[in-house]
């Protein structure tokens, strides 16, 4: 397998055989999908991390500005890469947690909360995830994970309802500079991804056309 020596470590530490395989596998698919687009051998794919944990390309890669983000739950692995734009991917198994309602409430921003508490018993487990997923993107492409406040922006998460970012600080969502995206990669799951706009890259307010957003994801089971 194509892991470097402190990504070997990191799965030593899992206390599950199943957890340190699916860590193992995505991180040697993540290699080899990065070495296609490099045009290099998977175990010459150099990576670094972030002060918060992102990882990105090392720079002897230098004349590659692809971004790339990873995620995976249970067996399904989700992979995101734009070129020259921060990008960000979450992905979750859609399941029935008993106190959802107590993490709703300590981590979704009050919009987010009031919107998830007026849903029906039967919507909230997607609807839970449907946030959780969403904001998880968006604070890995920020490169900040857990570290961002995750009341200073609001997603969308009523099941059926378009995925979009509402508002980040005091900006309203369709001016804040990122698109976002929600599908499901395989049934029973639900997967976002949040991509910097060229209107963002370029220092404007206004929000690029779709068209503008070059992404490319891949969902692996």
């Amino acid at each position: 397998m194509w892991l470097s020596d402190a990504e070997r470590i990191r799965a030593s530490r899992f206390a599950f055989d199943r957890d340190r395989r699916r860590f193992v596998v995505t991180r040697a698919r993540l290699r080899q999908l990065l070495g296609v687009r490099l045009g290099v051998r998977p175990d010459s794919v150099k990576l670094v991390y972030g002060e918060r944990g992102k990882p990105a390309l090392a720079r002897g890669h230098a004349d590659s500005d692809l971004r790339f983000n990873v995620s995976h739950s249970d067996d399904v692995g989700v992979y995101a890469f734009s070129p020259g734009r921060e990008i960000g991917i979450d992905v979750e198994a859609v399941r029935v947690i008993r106190d959802a309602d107590d993490i709703a409430a300590r981590f979704f921003s009050r919009h987010e909360n009031e919107a998830y508490l007026a849903l029906d018993r039967r919507d909230k487990p997607l609807g839970f995830f449907n946030c959780w997923t969403r904001k998880e993107a968006f604070i890995k492409a920020l490169g900040d994970g857990l570290y961002h406040p995750l009341d200073r922006f609001d997603v969308s998460l009523a099941p059926g309802e378009p995925a979009r970012i509402l508002r980040v600080e005091n900006t309203p969502g369709d001016c804040c500079g990122w698109h976002m995206e929600s599908f499901s990669p395989a049934p029973g799951f639900v997967a976002a991804v949040v991509v910097e706009s060229g209107s963002r890259r370029a220092g404007s307010a206004a929000f690029a056309p779709r068209s503008a957003r070059p992404a490319k994801v891949l969902c692996l089971t």
